[in-house]
């Protein structure tokens, strides 16, 4: 029984992830006005943006710029190569709504979290996974509108909101509560406070993300409930494999190519990770801006977590394999006369 809470509480961001989603669809009538409180979701964003970005430390972003290969590999592929398969997924897909989900969700930056969580788990270089984040994250606002651009015409965004419009949107609530961040970590007492107690602040930021899920799941319920059920599930199934196609064809395509280009090991396991995740809440924000289906991007969210879980596991159980057949043969080359 203990066993089972241990995971719950693991798991309790999944957990509430799906809570919330069904609260949203069940409710959305009494809620309709909640998603249309512009401020209040900027107001979120950047709130969480700051939250997550106040626990990056300079040191480990240091870190990775001393080897930037791996870096610099990861941003292609989250950037370059991650995108165009979304788009030549996307051409499968029969349903419009879906299709601009997932390219939304395409070009969203890495994870301010995950990212750099699953590649330590698996024995990478986090440091390269925080750089990847920061940078991803600070060139969203000229990268993303230019593959919206690219996807959709000009005329996709007009209406909602314009490609200028969008550039200025992201720089004010993606960029400059990152700049903020690290200028409060100059002050070394807060930078100390913000990192010893991180586990809290990604509390806080997980509950601001579940309330932009919440209105998402407020704006999408009409269209969900008008689908019907069979529908409904095929239009999750659709998605699903979708994303799962994208994420881990990335995946394993950036740790190929980073093990094809003689990067270190810890280096092309970030490579791995930090190429294929995105980040949810700049997803959410684009799709909500853009009137776009939410649904591809909270499901890609999930099954990043869920499948990266199964890459982690499987990349450590590998360098275990590889250190013991190396042990093994140390072992022989030194009884052998």
């Amino acid at each position: 029984m203990t066993g089972v809470v241990e995971r719950l509480k693991k798991r309790w961001f999944l957990i509430s992830l799906v809570i919330v989603f069904s609260v949203g669809l069940v409710f959305h009538d009494s809620l309709t006005p909640i998603p249309e409180m512009k401020l209040l979701r900027s107001t979120i964003v950047f709130v969480v943006l700051y939250l997550m970005a106040l626990p990056l430390s300079l040191k480990a972003i240091s870190s990775g710029l001393r080897r930037p290969a791996g870096a610099l590999l990861s941003i292609v592929m989250n950037y370059g190569l991650l995108p165009l398969v979304a788009y030549a997924v996307s051409l499968a897909i029969t349903d419009a709504q879906v299709s601009k989900g997932l390219l939304v969700a395409a070009v969203t930056p890495c994870t301010l979290a995950s990212a750099s969580v699953w590649t330590r788990k698996a024995g990478g270089n986090d440091s390269v996974s925080i750089l990847v984040t920061l940078l991803t994250n600070l060139l969203c606002f000229l990268i993303a509108p230019l593959w919206l651009l690219f996807y959709f015409g000009s005329s996709e965004g007009a209406e909602a909101i314009s490609i200028n419009a969008m550039v200025v949107k992201l720089g004010t609530l993606v960029v400059l509560p990152m700049a903020l961040a690290q200028i409060t970590r100059v002050h070394k007492p807060t930078a100390t406070w913000s990192t010893d107690h991180k586990k809290y602040f990604s509390i806080a930021a997980q509950c601001g993300i579940l309330s932009m899920v919440f209105m998402g799941a407020i704006k999408v319920a009409p269209e969900l409930i008008a689908a019907g059920t069979n529908k409904g599930l095929m239009l999750v199934l659709v998605t699903v494999v979708s994303v799962l196609v994208v994420h881990s064809s990335v995946f394993w395509v950036g740790l190929w190519t980073g093990k094809a280009l003689q990067l270190p090991r810890e280096d092309y396991i970030a490579v791995g990770f930090a190429g294929s995740q995105k980040t949810l809440m700049v997803g959410l924000l684009i799709c909500m801006e853009l009137k776009v289906l939410v649904i591809p991007m909270v499901l890609y969210h999930v099954c990043q977590l869920f499948i990266d879980t199964i890459f982690a596991d499987h990349l450590v159980e590998q360098t275990k394999a590889e250190d013991g057949d190396e042990a093994h043969v140390e072992s022989q080359s030194v009884e052998s006369p």
